[in-house]
């Protein structure tokens, strides 16, 4: 029994299926050309997905006359088309933690300084901010082969800057 996420990501695939021929014949010529329709890359359908998912708009449902039509909760945003993802039930807040959902929230979690995406510590942590702190780790480096058949290392001590949130 399929649910609507799976409708979701059948409708994605679906909609960038691609029609792939080849020819035989002598030579390379094109005497008899076969095709078929085939899958997209995962990649592609995830890619898809994912901007689909980000760009999900919070619906409503309104009674239009005698039509009913689903309208985005916060005048802001445009209304939703055919082609986007919509959801009824806003996310839970993972931000703090909550034993209701098991959302262990994000205190304590590595962060990526850089980074302006789900993993940036501007959005992971919720606006909270993150501490930095420095540790050294031992890791092997400068591994050489040695025929027959083993690898020698030497140990090396690397400093390493983590951002952790609040």
């Amino acid at each position: 029994m399929m649910n609507d996420d799976d409708d979701d990501c059948a409708q994605a695939i679906e909609d960038f299926m691609r029609v792939q021929c080849k020819c035989h014949g002598v030579s390379g010529s094109c005497e008899l050309k076969t095709c078929w329709r085939s899958m997209p890359a995962f990649r592609e359908v995830g890619a898809t997905l994912r901007d689909k998912f980000d760009g999900a708009v919070e619906v409503i449902e309104q009674r239009s006359g005698s039509r009913r039509e689903l309208v985005a909760r916060n005048a802001r945003f445009r209304s939703p088309t055919i082609a986007d993802l919509v959801f009824v039930d806003a996310s839970p807040d993972f931000c703090e933690q909550d034993g209701k959902t098991g959302s262990l929230g994000t205190r304590g979690r590595l962060c990526n300084r850089e980074s302006a995406g789900t993993d940036g510590c501007e959005l992971m942590c919720c606006g909270r901010g993150f501490q930095t702190r420095r540790r050294v780790v031992v890791e092997r480096c400068r591994c050489k082969f040695h025929w027959c058949c083993f690898v020698r290392c030497q140990k090396c001590k690397i400093e390493l800057e983590e951002h952790v949130c609040r």
